[in-house]
């Protein structure tokens, strides 16, 4: 392994005392310069192998720079960090050192404590900047939450785009507010005790201003995926690309104080070299973190439930941390009523939510119909922690065709059972912005692209996705500002009913969470028993060895549009209540005894959870 990619970037424009240097990969050309345009002056790079190096002393932070291929061809830096005139632009140089940390006595949080908030940078606020988020922290932090999840930020076309068709991986979105704007918020965000996830994409590159391929063989034809020709991470010339995104990774750690990633849809990552591009990643953190004594966290999303992504090194796996587990979002919107067309024709609701509830995937070596054949394994040797669960996420709204949130498909009450479930469960709980409060505005699918033919082409596509749905109605047009205007969050609706009583419930649910039991995301006691005549499931957390102050809790889920009798197991102690969502404080008809004897029957309203403890004389 190569120490020195965990001490410092080496691709594109770095600084050092003596001035910058260049270096940048294309093992093709015949020459390569840098232009710079501040100075509108040309000066060529030597070659060194299958790269172009240069030190100057006249390239400094803040200037513009491209680079000229073979006499002609003008492109900006592959490994650019800025592009302040978006991805047909020249790049920035910049700095990364100069920014003034002030998190040094930063620790970031146990994986199995976080508590996760997914949000889109443009859309969050109405400003739709990193400037914006940090006046809402404080706003996160009285919620309840400890993490957040900022979706991809990697510089893409125009001013709008979910962060999926970046084309610059190293720059960080300028209408976001750059690199600095980045560090500021990090920074921000370890002042007030907050982790931050950055979201980024490792399987494709966006279409626009995707010049790459001018560079050297960052694709290969040897694997088709879904975008086209893969990412070349095991044929030839592909130990330079894999160098490109393993130092991408360790710059977000290193240089932006990131403290986790999660990296999109890995089962889309073609790789069958000996070591699986995620392996030697894991192995690069590792190295990094020995060395600066900080931690960091590896989050995937799969949807092959193959636990070999999230096995040990020792054990063979690639070591990441944790996973998205999408069966268990199937599973509970089938159990609330949701379509069962598409993927979710595979759950068959209460039943698999109660299978995810004891073993995380629902298919774990089991056939699955929707792909005629036997899919994933077991998870029993792995922890809760590995295990990310939520009720909606930008995905699962926004790829529907008018990205309706739950609070628009489901009532009142049964948004607040959901957010029990998950809140309940012997994983990481992730909530999405807006969820806390019943948000109405849809999140919908939007780009800003410049290319016309692209642009039309993104049109009907949409619309041929959904071409099978017998609707009258049309998909939002992507390239519509107001599709993206009509995504961001409407604030003010945290003043008005009954948001302002489903905030507050989401408060008390996340307060709960961080007391014991549930803060500890323990598998190993949970027991769970389901009657699919009553449409109701008991969820049991017990003490565990580990964590001896540990009191059983017990979940009682009614997901039946009628009041249900259900009996809470036996115990030596009366069970105390925690949590009703269908008290009258939170909206809802009739309160449940605070207090009931074990082995005793209570009413659990329609559409509800009651949470109670063991109390312990």
């Amino acid at each position: 392994m190569n120490e020195l990619l965990t001490e410092q970037r080496t691709l594109g424009v770095t600084f050092a005392a003596e001035g910058a240097t260049i270096r940048v990969w294309a093992p093709m050309a015949e020459s390569v310069a840098l232009h710079h345009c501040g100075l509108n002056q040309v000066f060529p790079l030597q070659q060194n192998g299958s790269y172009w190096c240069a030190e100057l002393t006249e390239l400094l932070p803040g200037d513009r720079y491209t680079f000229i291929l073979n006499g002609t061809l003008e492109r900006a830096d592959p490994a650019s960090l800025a592009q302040p005139e978006g991805v047909h632009g020249p790049s920035r140089a910049i700095d990364t050192r100069q920014f003034v940390w002030t998190d040094a006595d930063w620790n970031n949080l146990p994986l199995e404590d976080y508590l996760m908030y997914e949000l889109h940078t443009g859309t969050f606020t109405p400003e739709g900047t990193f400037a914006a988020i940090e006046t809402r922290l404080d706003y996160l932090i009285d919620l309840g939450i400890n993490a957040i999840e900022i979706m991809p930020v990697a510089q893409f076309p125009g001013n709008r785009n979910w962060g999926y068709d970046g084309v610059f991986p190293y720059a960080v979105q300028n209408s976001y507010g750059g690199a600095v704007g980045l560090q500021k918020l990090v920074d921000a965000c370890h002042r007030k005790g907050l982790a931050v996830i950055l979201d980024v994409v490792y399987n494709h590159m966006g279409p626009e201003g995707n010049y790459f391929s001018d560079f050297g063989p960052y694709f290969t034809p040897k694997h088709r995926t879904p975008w086209g020709d893969a990412l070349n991470f095991d044929d030839n010339y592909s130990d330079s690309v894999r160098r490109y995104f393993i130092e991408n990774v360790l710059m977000w750690f290193r240089d932006f104080h990131i403290d986790a990633l999660r990296l999109d849809a890995v089962h889309a990552i073609r790789d069958e070299s000996n070591r699986h591009i995620l392996r030697e990643i894991k192995q690069y953190v590792d190295q990094l973190m020995a060395s600066t004594g900080r931690q960091h966290y590896l989050i995937i999303e799969s949807d092959q439930n193959e636990i070999r992504f999230i096995q040990p090194i020792a054990s063979d796996g690639y070591g990441m941390d944790a996973q998205w587990n999408d069966e268990f979002h199937h599973a509970l919107r089938v159990a609330a009523g949701g379509e069962r067309s598409g993927y979710y024709a595979d759950y068959d609701g209460i039943r698999h939510l109660a299978k995810a509830y004891r073993d995380a995937y629902v298919y774990d070596g089991t056939y699955m119909p929707r792909r005629s054949k036997i899919v994933g394994k077991s998870t029993a040797s792995h922890p809760g922690r590995q295990f990310v669960v939520f009720s909606q996420n930008h995905d699962q709204i926004g790829n529907r065709m008018l990205g309706e949130r739950p609070s628009e498909l489901v009532s009142f009450s049964m948004q607040k059972l959901m957010a029990g479930a998950v809140m309940s469960s012997p994983y990481l709980p992730m909530l999405f912005m807006g969820e806390e409060w019943g948000e109405l505005n849809p999140f919908l699918y939007f780009v800003s692209h410049s290319d016309m033919t692209l642009i039309e082409a993104v049109r009907q596509g949409r619309k041929k996705e959904f071409a099978a749905f017998q609707t009258t109605q049309e998909a939002p047009d992507p390239q519509a500002e107001q599709t993206f205007q009509r995504s961001k969050l409407q604030w003010d609706r945290l003043h008005q009913e009954p948001h302002q009583t489903l905030f507050r419930y989401y408060q008390t649910l996340l307060a709960l969470r961080k007391q014991s039991p549930l803060r500890h995301p323990n598998r190993e006691t949970v027991a769970v028993i389901v009657d699919e005549n009553q449409q109701t499931l008991t969820l049991l957390r017990q003490r565990t060895q580990q964590v001896a102050e540990e009191v059983p809790i017990v979940c009682l889920m009614n997901f039946s549009q009628n009041p249900q009798l259900m009996t809470l197991p036996a115990s030596e102690y009366p069970w105390q209540k925690l949590l009703d969502s269908a008290d009258p404080q939170w909206g809802g008809p009739m309160a449940a005894p605070a207090t009931v004897e074990g082995d005793t029957s209570v009413t659990v309203q329609a559409e509800s959870i009651l949470i109670y403890t063991s109390a312990y004389v």
